[in-house]
Parts: structure tokens; C-alpha cells; sequence
């Protein structure tokens, strides 16, 4: 996927339904009249997804009463996302997406950098879907660390 083909804001969200961590499924359109806030990491267990999960994990009350829904995906199984919430005591809810069809359609899966070379895979993003449906903040190659307390001060919370 081209920058050109990212998701940009009022673009309508592409609808999901996935496998949580604890085996629930979980579709995007089920949440609409809401505001859910859908983040994309490459690996449960890993240093920079770990400080991420925790960062939203530890926000998820304020995010909550501001009327926001949390939605981590990454390509990991639901058994090892369950591993990872039980290590990390996480919140949040977290989403499998093993044939990264979801992380494809929003523009979070192709090329990137990663220490100096390109490879294809999971680009760190950040959404903010409104109530109706629509992408009310896009944000790609985030940084793990940060990035929650700069999206919880661009969203006005703090």
C-alpha cells in the first residue's frame, strides 16, 4: 500500500470483526455512536508494544469517561495476545488479525523502515474513529513510547 491509499481523516473506517484475547469477536460497526480509538502494533511481548499496551492500559479510565473505546491489533494468535494481557495485566481490549487482512485495509501492514532497511511489515498506526463512523485522526509510524500522552493531549483529555 502506497501513502497515497492511507486512510485519511473522513474517510469511513473499513469495518472488522476479529478474535479478542479472550475469544470474544469483536466488529467495529457494533461500536458505532462511540468513539474507539484503533491502534496497530507489530508484536505482543515485545518492549516497545509492551510500553504502548501499558501506556493505554494506564489512560484507559480517562479514555473511557471522554466516551473512548481502545482497540489494540497486531498479527499475534488470540492465546498469545491472552498470555501478553495476563503478563502485562492489560485492560485494553486486544485483537488477532493473523492473515493481516484488517492491518492491510487500513494501511498498517507494507513497507517500512526498520534499522536502516526496507521490509514489509507491521507499520505502528494510530486511529481515532467518530461516533458516525468515520476517521476522525490518522496517524502512521508512531512512536511506541509517548504516543499516548501526545494522543490524549491532541484529543484534549489532558
Amino acid at each position: 500500500m502506497t501513502e497515497q491509499n492511507r486512510l485519511q481523516v473522513g474517510d469511513p473506517a473499513p469495518d472488522f470483526s476479529l478474535t479478542s484475547s479472550d475469544g470474544k469477536q469483536v466488529t467495529l460497526s457494533n461500536l458505532r455512536g462511540r468513539s474507539v480509538i484503533v491502534y496497530f502494533y507489530p508484536k505482543a511481548s515485545t518492549p516497545g508494544c509492551t510500553k504502548q499496551a501499558c501506556d493505554f492500559t494506564e489512560n484507559l479510565a480517562l479514555l473511557n469517561d471522554a466516551g473512548y473505546e481502545v482497540l489494540g491489533i497486531s498479527p499475534d494468535s488470540p492465546e498469545k495476545l491472552a498470555k501478553f494481557v495476563e503478563d502485562e495485566k492489560l485492560t485494553i481490549t486486544l485483537l488477532s488479525d493473523p492473515a493481516k487482512d484488517v492491518l492491510t485495509e487500513w494501511g498498517a501492514f507494507g513497507e517500512k523502515q526498520n534499522y536502516g532497511k526496507t521490509v514489509q511489515g507491521v507499520i505502528r498506526s494510530t486511529f481515532v474513529v467518530d461516533p458516525d463512523g468515520k476517521i476522525a485522526e490518522a496517524r502512521y509510524n508512531v512512536k511506541a513510547t509517548g504516543h499516548v500522552a501526545k494522543l490524549i493531549k491532541e484529543l484534549g483529555l489532558a
